[in-house]
């Protein structure tokens, strides 16, 4: 069991986003935003760490189908009511380390806001995972936190814990791009050189690319056959 499944998902997790800064709100329509400008409207698409669907009912505006895996059985069941009968998303709770699907399934795999992190995974194994699923000549994305977004990520967890949605942040272990919080919750960012190391460990260089000064996207795409 994750944090988000025990301490921050459905209604809880929804409310994260609710009480969001206009400049947060900003961060997160542009990583949207930057999936979207790399979706086609045939592409089946995977977003790993779906939460309640907030980024793949907008992915399915672009895509021709979505699937939407996430460890939190309350939060997938949200998605799939927020979603309705008519939508071409699919939320199914699974392990983004532990995918059930077949080799090469999706055109296009996310894993955005800093899951990569978030999750507590194991994040070569998380990678190795996300493109054993993408198709030849597709494409992986992963996205965490730019340094640049400090000050406003710090304020955002301050508000979320003020609020009760979170525990309280610890002070002296919050800094240098982690926040930790006093009821188990930490969860760091991703430099480039990390992501590049990362990617040395694949076999496979990402195309890295600073979005809004606010995230840090890698781009694996996956050799043609």
């Amino acid at each position: 069991m994750t944090y988000y499944d025990t301490h921050l998902s459905a209604e809880r997790l929804r409310a994260v986003y609710e009480l969001a800064s206009p400049r947060v709100q900003q961060y997160l329509a542009a990583e949207i935003d930057f999936v979207l400008a790399r979706v086609r409207p045939n592409d089946t698409v995977l977003e790993l760490g779906c939460g309640h669907g907030r980024v793949a009912l907008e992915l399915a505006r672009a895509a021709g189908s979505v699937v939407g895996i996430d460890t939190s059985e309350e939060s997938v069941a949200m998605a799939r009511d927020l979603a309705g009968p008519a939508s071409r998303c699919r939320f199914i709770q699974m392990d983004a380390v532990d995918l059930v699907f077949e080799d090469g399934a999706f055109d296009v795999v996310a894993c955005v806001q800093n899951g990569i992190c978030a999750f507590g995974v194991d994040r070569l194994r998380l990678v190795r995972e996300a493109l054993r699923v993408t198709r030849p000549g597709g494409l992986a994305l992963f996205s965490s936190y730019s340094s640049r977004f400090w000050p406003e990520r710090l304020a955002w967890f301050e508000a979320q814990a003020a609020a009760g949605l979170l525990g309280e942040i610890d002070d002296e272990a919050t800094g240098d791009g982690t926040i930790v919080c006093r009821d188990g919750f930490s969860a760091g960012a991703l430099a480039p050189e990390d992501f590049e190391e990362l990617g040395a460990a694949v076999g496979l260089a990402p195309r890295i690319t600073e979005v809004d000064r606010s995230s840090l996207f890698a781009e694996w795409r996956t050799p043609e056959a």
